[in-house]
């Protein structure tokens, strides 16, 4: 018998490795037997077929079955093999049965919502706060869905034989509201979970571990990591990918292969770039939590990026004052972002739906980079003194408020978590 072949057959299966390591070679385990070392970038819109009826039943089958066609790809609408490598790679980080990529994070919500819409679901139940656009989506019925706001501990209630989904986002955008998926899950009953792990990436937690059965990425975000490549992507079992590739095929929301390549690359870097980010969120999140400059801090404690307060003075004199940090749309780059939510992400929302969820006219929402800290520091506590920083009440000004759960902290209007940045 062959020892070496005995030795690799037995070896222990992906599921068994350390995220880190799943991080760097998930997507690419052929590659060594194709005598490459970085993964190919096929950028083909069409492919030659000699055998037009072996691809007209190719064809049919995906139809049928929306299972990724055997063989040599198709059509790029279709699927793409560069894409394929970046959504096999992040199934296997959120220990997912698939995934399947979309040119944004809101086309791949909308073909989640499109294909429970196709079996005559359209009735979605979300919490407050989510994404400002996904809030809009859902709440406007672009797509002929009705949705029901609640808050967790009401979803039982609220969902009714023509429910399709379950919609949380945690930690929240921009509270970062926290929510048990355990317990979510579990009130769901047969009704998917939809969770938006945006925020936290598959390095801080895994919802379908915890019982969701569709995890959606706005991979814009954290995985592309650089702020150079716009993509969404859904984690899920092969029957819900099945049907999320033929709404895909259908509605030509498809992942270009680049972004695809752009990122498969990220994910390497994954888990070091959220880890070393989440500890200088960590300690800004400390400093501005004794700054009498900032009303209330919110950090969640699962950890993370991200970062948001709430100010005594003017939001809007903080955001012209910074300069390391970016003012700017978007967050999970290697630089450090911020922006004010009410002007921004979350304008689109109705002013009592969006204060009543803890998104006030003076949160800042800050996702931090990889700077050095202390840089980072002197440029907020330098901004800070430009807003104004008096904490009484201004006559016809709105207060900080704290928004969402959070609790303050004895004695102040500020609440914090101190956590270590992530699980290993």
């Amino acid at each position: 018998m062959d020892t070496e072949a005995t030795s690799l057959t037995s070896q222990p299966p992906f599921r068994s490795r350390a995220l880190a390591t799943e991080a760097v070679h998930a997507g690419r385990d052929d590659l060594a037997s194709l005598g490459l070392h970085a993964a190919p970038i096929d950028l083909s819109t069409t492919y030659p077929s000699y055998d037009s009826r072996g691809e007209a039943a190719r064809i049919d089958a995906f139809a049928a079955t929306g299972a990724r066609p055997d063989g040599p790809p198709v059509y790029a609408r279709l699927d793409n093999p560069t894409t394929a490598r970046f959504e096999t790679a992040l199934a296997r980080l959120e220990g997912a049965g698939s995934a399947v990529a979309f040119a944004s994070g809101m086309a791949a919500l909308t073909a989640v919502l499109l294909a429970r819409a196709s079996l005559g679901l359209r009735h979605v139940v979300a919490v407050r706060p989510l994404y400002g656009c996904s809030d809009h989506l859902l709440g406007a019925g672009l797509l002929g869905t009705e949705v029901t706001w609640t808050d967790p501990a009401g979803i039982a209630d609220a969902i009714r034989p023509d429910t399709g989904l379950v919609m949380v986002e945690t930690p929240a955008n921009p509270t970062l509201a926290e929510i048990d998926v355990r317990a979510v899950a579990h009130s769901c009953g047969s009704v998917p979970l939809l969770v938006d792990s945006t925020f936290a990436t598959p390095v801080l937690q895994r919802p379908i571990e915890d019982g969701a059965r569709i995890v959606l990425h706005s991979a814009t975000k954290y995985l592309g990591g650089h702020g150079d490549v716009m993509g969404g992507v859904v984690a899920c079992d092969e029957e819900f990918a099945a049907t999320l590739r033929q709404v895909r095929f259908a509605t030509g929301g498809v992942l270009h292969p680049m972004a695809g390549y752009l990122l498969l690359r990220g994910l390497s870097t994954l888990p070091v770039r959220v880890r070393a980010a989440s500890a200088s969120a960590a300690e800004l999140a400390r400093r501005l939590s004794a700054d009498p400059r900032v009303a209330w801090v919110h950090y969640p404690e699962v950890g993370g990026a991200m970062v948001s307060f709430e100010v005594y003075g003017d939001p809007h004199r903080i955001i012209a004052a910074v300069r390391l940090i970016t003012p700017a749309v978007s967050l999970g780059s290697v630089d450090t972002l911020i922006q004010h939510p009410a002007s921004i992400s979350h304008r689109i929302v109705g002013e009592g739906d969006r204060r009543a969820a803890g998104v006030g006219d003076r949160l800042l929402r800050m996702s931090v980079g990889l700077e050095d800290v202390e840089d980072l520091w002197a440029d907020l506590c330098l901004a800070l003194g430009d807003g104004g920083a008096a904490p009484a009440a201004r006559s016809g000004e709105e207060e900080p408020t704290g928004g969402g759960d959070q609790v303050p902290a004895s004695g102040s209007r500020r609440a914090y978590a101190p956590v270590q940045p992530g699980p290993a």
